[in-house]
């Protein structure tokens, strides 16, 4: 561990996270994790725990992890999105190179009906982009 520890750290939640205060000034030089609040990304609320009231200091740190927070969750979900290209452009090459007929059989209705799925809702707001530029 390096010498010197963040002030706040942040336990990642499924919408959020709990947010603790580091404190090391205490007799044991112990690190001590103390809960202040929780906080939901979706919706920004955040919940102090008990009777705390936060600091500025601690809301100004709060949203700038949330802002940073959500940055990185949107570079994923794009990302994700291009792995999925290649993960049709990979099955593509599966089914007209390797695939079974069995194998076929068991994912053609799926796969026709997730990318028929996906091409009505693309097609939808594409047009809904050029109507409204």
């Amino acid at each position: 561990m390096t010498a010197e520890l963040p002030e706040y750290y942040f336990r990642i939640r499924e919408n959020g996270a709990a947010v603790f205060r580091i404190d090391t000034e205490n007799r044991q030089r112990r690190i001590e994790m103390n809960q202040i609040a929780v906080i939901n990304i979706r919706n920004g609320e955040v919940k102090p725990q008990g009777q705390r009231a936060l600091t500025v200091a601690d809301q100004a740190e709060i949203e700038r992890w949330m802002a940073e927070r959500r940055d990185l969750l949107a570079q994923r979900d794009i990302d994700d999105i291009h792995r999925a290209v290649d993960y049709l452009n990979l099955t593509t090459q599966w089914a007209q190179s390797k695939a079974t007929d069995q194998q076929l059989e068991d994912v053609t209705d799926r796969l026709l009906l997730a990318m028929h799925d996906l091409r009505s809702v693309l097609v939808r707001k594409k047009a809904d982009r050029l109507n409204n530029g």
